[in-house]
């Protein structure tokens, strides 16, 4: 009875607690700039869609989505850690339809005490179960770390392009991430690459990864280069909304598709590799 009481309680615990929130962080072996460009136009390819979506901006070094966007002057969730702030100012919208928030702005070098990393972590536990999808622009740490342990057990994507030096760098992180992490599944994103080059990536870096680092990685589709891309950049708009027939926007609405439709295999899951776009 003592079991089945329990039982009752942690699923009643469950059901209170509400779906988990879908958390999806994005690493990069590629040039500065290719992340926040992709993870622009994956956000409003989902929002269009009809998801609700949320960028967290989590780069302490890199060149941001807030930043890219422009709303990096405002509060960040470590003010809200340190209640200088509260977390309903923390969210922008921005005209490609979805909210982007910044998680250590304006700190530069400082390092968070113990206390503090604790407050961050659980104010980004609320902010993240107030949205459907959030997708986390990420860093891997110099000390192999992420900013809040969530972080850990979410999706973890690297993009990666056709150059071996893009190709080694992502090969590398994938390495750092499974000696910290243990093993589990990474994602695998190819920008501008056709299929056919994207496919030659994949397919090398999984027979690597398996061979090496018994690790299981898992397609998440490409994305061709593209003129257009760059067009609507300096538009200020995302190429699916103001060039919506270009490769690039059709490439990124059937991403956004897989991406909506289903997660990535759970973690400490084993298996073959997944083929490339399924």
């Amino acid at each position: 009875m003592a079991n089945f009481d329990f039982d009752q309680a942690e699923g009643l615990r469950r059901m209170l607690a509400g779906p988990k929130p879908r958390i999806v962080t994005f690493l990069s072996a590629t040039a500065e700039d290719d992340k926040g460009a992709m993870l622009v136009n994956l956000g409003a390819s989902l929002a269009r869609a009809g998801n609700d979506v949320l960028i967290v901006d989590a780069c302490l070094h890199e060149y941001g989505v807030a930043q890219r966007l422009g709303v990096d002057r405002g509060v960040s969730l470590l003010q809200v850690a340190r209640q200088e702030c509260g977390l309903n100012e923390v969210i922008h919208q921005v005209p490609q339809g979805f909210g982007v928030a910044s998680m250590k702005r304006g700190i530069g070098a400082l390092r968070p005490g113990a206390d503090e990393l604790r407050r961050l972590a659980k104010s980004f536990d609320v902010l993240v179960k107030q949205t459907g999808i959030v997708i986390v622009d990420g860093e891997f740490g110099a000390d192999d770390s992420f900013p809040v342990p969530i972080m850990d057990s979410s999706e973890i994507v690297v993009q990666v392009s056709t150059s071996a030096a893009s190709i080694t760098a992502a090969y590398s992180l994938i390495k750092r991430l499974s000696q910290q992490l243990g093993r589990r599944p990474f994602g695998i994103l190819v920008t501008g690459a056709s299929e056919t080059e994207a496919k030659v990536v994949y397919d090398n870096m999984c027979s690597a990864a398996s061979r090496y680092l018994a690790v299981q990685l898992t397609s998440m589709g490409s994305v061709p280069a593209d003129e257009y891309l760059h067009r609507a950049a300096r538009l200020g708009r995302a190429v699916v909304d103001a060039f919506p027939l270009a490769g690039a926007s059709v490439a990124f609405r059937q991403l956004a598709g897989r991406f909506a439709l289903s997660a990535m295999p759970q973690l400490g899951r084993t298996g073959g590799n997944t083929r490339f776009g399924s």
